[in-house]
């Protein structure tokens, strides 16, 4: 199989691999509007939603590995063509990894909070679990899977858009689709700091409409490079 169709299947593969997850979280655990609740209210909805839910989690950190090679195997093929991409490969596999350790603490840490709040009566157990819980949301969700993890995909988004455009390996108007998309991703920032500045303004929609043009970007430059 040539390199150019590889590519092109793994990010397809990556891409819907993303939103498949994220869309049944959407529907069974209310995300992302959750993650901004009260932390009590989300350890009991989490626990509500079983070994289902863990699975779920798993799936949305696991099923986009497959856009980590598409990563490193576009890096590779760009490099001897446009200086200096090596590291925009590696700010692409970083946001990747950021974004995997994320979301997995769905899987490994949540599950245990979750469970002992709802099985303890005592107040002062439950606070402590739920300021535990608080450390390691704004820690592993806002600091890195959010912030380092989006901003690190649109820094990557907006280089190899113009690295593709530059060769002529996408069109114009593909290119265009990566940077609004990008530019749109990044005003969601301003949620994220909003969680630790007080009526810090933001766009809610953002986050949600930046995410999900991202992710028809890739499917499309995916279509592309098969179609090469």
């Amino acid at each position: 199989m040539k390199t150019d169709k590889r590519i092109g299947y793994l990010l397809i593969v990556g891409a819907i691999g993303v939103f498949v997850p994220y869309f049944i979280l959407t529907i069974t655990f209310n995300y992302p509007d959750i993650l901004r609740q009260e932390s009590g209210f989300i350890l009991t909805e989490f626990h509500k939603g079983g070994s289902a839910l863990i699975f779920t989690w798993l799936a949305f950190a696991l099923f986009g590995l497959p856009l980590l090679v598409a990563y490193s195997l576009i890096g590779q093929k760009l490099e001897s063509k446009v200086p200096n991409l090596r590291w925009i490969t590696t700010i692409g596999i970083i946001s990747g990894v950021v974004q995997i350790i994320g979301l997995l603490r769905w899987v490994f840490v949540v599950p245990v909070l979750a469970t002992d709040f709802v099985n303890t009566t005592n107040p002062s157990a439950q606070e402590a679990i739920k300021i535990s819980f608080k450390v390691i949301h704004q820690f592993g969700g806002v600091l890195l899977g959010e912030h380092l993890g989006q901003l690190f995909t649109v820094i990557w988004t907006v280089f190899i858009s113009s690295a593709l455009l530059k060769i002529k390996l996408i069109p114009e108007w593909l290119a265009w689709m990566g940077f609004i998309s990008s530019f749109i991703y990044l005003l969601a920032q301003a949620e994220l700091l909003a969680t630790v500045i007080a009526g810090f303004p933001m766009i809610d929609v953002a986050g949600l409409l930046g995410s999900t043009l991202w992710l028809i970007w890739l499917i499309l430059v995916g279509v592309n490079f098969i179609k090469n």
